[in-house]
């Protein structure tokens, strides 16, 4: 674990770059889960028998109640992003919120919205 308190401007940039690239992707998918809300009105079912109808009703429902929590979560996993570029900001970027430790540059590349050290997230469960 670095012993310093926070990361150097050439780190911060990269974890910058990831996080943008991040951003990018996971606004892709927001849009393609979007888009088949949109899409999902009229799947073709019209002269299909009742029971066969009734049956892609409901699984028509399944789906869209499964896109809209995927879509809840991405919207959540951006807004977490966007945060991590605050901290970038700001200063506090790869700062474990409970040890005040730096997080390991790992840890960072695979979560880089990660506001804990592996220790601190330990000691949470």
């Amino acid at each position: 674990m670095d012993t310093l308190n926070k990361y150097s401007k050439k780190d911060l940039a990269e974890f910058k770059d990831i996080i943008l690239a991040k951003i990018a992707h996971a606004q892709e998918d927001l849009d393609l889960l979007k888009g088949a809300f949109k899409n999902d009105r009229n799947n073709g079912t019209e002269d299909t028998s009742p029971t066969f109808k009734a049956f892609e009703e409901g699984s028509e429902t399944m789906s869209k109640e499964a896109n809209v929590q995927l879509a809840i979560r991405q919207e959540k996993f951006i807004r977490d992003l966007n945060n991590a570029l605050l901290r970038i900001e700001n200063g506090t970027y790869g700062i474990c919120r409970v040890t005040g430790k730096l997080i390991q540059k790992e840890r960072l590349k695979l979560v880089p919205h990660a506001t804990l050290s592996i220790e601190a997230k330990r000691m949470q469960s």
